[in-house]
């Protein structure tokens, strides 16, 4: 028996489980459960929930995980916490998601319904692309990045680690050889358009973007 396991039984995580369920369900020595450290329910839409200590221990012949958790640095040590306990890591991608010529993409990813990755795009470990994103030509994405909903990610443009674009944000496109920059760690909100360069750690908002001001 494979052992699949979705790391994370929240919101996004019972949205994963039917595209990780569609993809491997097929396999009738495949076996879908959610992991969740807390586990305070033992079962979820249907699916069996374990905490991560049952999950290493389940009686399997091979186990592989997902880590649908929306903060990149909170996925980034539990990708840590698997890779330690030799555990595989699976990429998720909806049916009708589409991801095109010459665009490599590493571990871990997870591409929700009607996401697209276009030609010519490198994507980094455990990058989260939610329902309706996409990232188009010459585009650069880092380690452990997320997309919100609907994002809008056009070409020539890099992201870097840990970046967390929200709903509905749209990306200005850059030039060959001098792309619009997402500094890691950067957050963008919601709704905004990002014309300019974003620097690492900075929230920014708005039309066009700008920062964050705290009170």
């Amino acid at each position: 028996m494979t052992l699949y396991g979705v790391y994370g039984a929240s919101g996004f995580g019972r949205e994963v489980m039917p595209l990780l369920y569609a993809q491997v369900g097929d396999n009738p020595d495949a076996h879908c459960v959610f992991v969740d450290d807390s586990a305070a329910q033992e079962t979820i839409n249907g699916h069996k929930c374990v905490t991560f200590e049952q999950f290493v221990n389940y009686p399997s012949t091979d186990r592989a995980i997902t880590l649908a958790i929306a903060d990149g640095n909170i996925r980034r040590k539990l990708a840590t916490k698997c890779k330690a306990a030799g555990l595989r890591f699976l990429s998720v991608k909806a049916r009708n998601c589409m991801v095109l010529d010459q665009s490599p993409v590493s571990e871990g990813m997870i591409l929700c319904g009607f996401a697209t990755i276009t030609s010519n795009v490198t994507i980094g470990h455990h990058f989260h692309g939610n329902i309706y994103s996409y990232v188009a030509h010459d585009s650069v994405i880092g380690d452990f990045v997320t997309f919100a909903p609907g994002v809008m990610c056009n070409g020539n443009v890099h992201i870097e680690d840990h970046a967390y674009i929200g709903a509905g944000a749209v990306l200005r496109q850059g030039k060959p050889g001098k792309p619009l920059i997402i500094g890691a760690g950067a957050i963008v909100g919601m709704g905004a358009v990002v014309t300019r360069d974003v620097p690492p750690g900075t929230t920014v908002i708005g039309n066009p973007a700008k920062p964050l001001v705290k009170d």
